[in-house]
């Protein structure tokens, strides 16, 4: 879980792990601000994954050779250290490696949705949901016969709680919510949600895309029944996703996909599954990757969590108020002054975002532009698009600024 003292990050220390971000555009150099998206890799993941591809690389659980068990026993620890991470006190039982949080969140709808949902189930959403839950419950629920509902987003960005106890009842089978909205920002009360799913006898599945990179998360505390999450937004490489599920409920899960790895004997007739969490990582699993993974646990865990989370919020702060000044730029979320994930989603007064992104990437700041995969929710703000600042761990006040001139430099030429 790491440590939990608050201390001020040593920035500019820690962009020395990151050598991309020396980069330089036009002779202007990158301002990266797109981490919610995908976050940069630090050296010592970096030379993680080529250590194991230099000394280690082999198959696992699949050879008696010594290459093969040191790659076992390093893969079957990085589950161990991503439980603890986490919180998971059943360890690597309750963490299976996918290839991102879309794969995970696919898992659970079909391994579990499609046996255990009927005509008189319903899965509680919310209205700001990323399509990795939204499609994914949608469309199971329309397999199954389901129905899918929607917690209201207020005017405000956070969740009408009082609508969402409405809507989960006796016939809720799943809430599904994301932890931290990738467009508005807003920190959702999972805990609070865990508990009005569980007085109904329903589950939770929380998508901790955009939480579980920057702030302490516990899923034992949350009483998470299903939490999913990506290594690459957290300093890790990509092809490499988690789900954990409380073990009870993985144990009684069927496999999601089928193959080698998967099973522990195989007849003409039938077949037996392995034992968790092997049971749902089908093939040969990302192996590196989640080695890799591990390493970056630690890489954050050495930089303090909950220090992460207060400069994410700080800099998304500060982005709002130097925003807020311009006059003319529309911000998504939560106001000024209350906690947010370190992302600002906004609208500059007749620039579409797509052609503010261009602008801006002249300028070399690197930026999102679009529905952020939240396509349902933008409908409801009313906008085709919004452009997106995304901070992390490297990012500086200056980098702020830097945003904000080169808005300035968009404007100027729409004007």
């Amino acid at each position: 879980m790491g440590q939990t003292d608050i201390e001020p990050l040593d920035v500019e220390g820690l962009r020395e792990d990151f050598p991309i971000l020396q980069r330089e555009f036009g002779g202007e150099q990158v301002v990266y601000l797109d981490n919610a998206a995908t976050t940069q890799t630090p050296e010592p993941v970096v030379e993680c994954i080529a250590d194991y591809y230099r000394t280690t690389n082999a198959n696992v659980h699949r050879g008696l050779h010594q290459l093969s068990q040191e790659a076992s026993i390093a893969y079957e620890d990085a589950h161990d250290r991503v439980a603890e991470f986490v919180g998971a006190s059943g360890e690597r039982e309750e963490i299976v490696f996918t290839k991102n949080t879309t794969e995970s969140e696919n898992l659970v709808a079909y391994a579990w949705g499609l046996n255990e949902l009927g005509p008189e189930d319903e899965v509680v959403l919310t209205e700001m949901e990323h399509h990795a839950s939204l499609v994914t419950w949608q469309q199971i629920a329309k397999k199954a016969g389901a129905t899918c509902r929607f917690i209201r987003v207020q005017e405000d960005g956070t969740l009408d709680m009082d609508h969402a106890r409405e809507l989960i009842g006796d016939d809720t089978a799943m809430v599904s919510v994301v932890h931290v909205s990738n467009t508005l920002g807003t920190v959702n009360p999972v805990s609070e949600l865990a508990d009005i799913a569980h007085d109904h006898d329903a589950y939770i599945f929380v998508d901790g895309a955009q939480s579980v990179p920057n702030r302490p998360v516990d899923v034992e505390a949350i009483d998470a029944d299903f939490l999913a999450f990506s290594g690459h937004k957290m300093a890790g490489p990509t092809g490499i996703g988690v789900l954990y599920g409380k073990k009870h409920l993985l144990e009684e899960m069927e496999p999601y996909l089928y193959g080698g790895e998967m099973i522990k004997k195989v007849t003409f007739e039938e077949s037996k599954w392995n034992d968790l969490p092997w049971k749902f990582e089908a093939g040969t699993p990302p192996i590196c990757q989640g080695i890799a993974l591990a390493e970056a646990c630690d890489y954050l865990d050495d930089i303090g969590m909950a220090n992460i989370q207060r400069h994410e919020n700080e800099l998304a702060q500060y982005a709002m108020e130097r925003l807020a000044d311009e006059g003319d730029v529309e911000m998504y979320g939560p106001p000024v002054g209350e906690e947010r994930g370190g992302l600002v989603a906004f609208n500059l007064e007749s620039v579409h975002a797509h052609d503010l992104s261009s602008i801006l990437n002249d300028s070399a700041v690197a930026i999102r532009a679009g529905d952020h995969c939240t396509q349902p929710l933008h409908d409801k703000l009313g906008v085709a698009a919004s452009a997106r600042a995304s901070f992390y761990i490297y990012n500086t006040r200056e980098e702020v600024d830097k945003l904000v001139d080169a808005i300035d430099d968009a404007r100027q030429l729409f004007a």
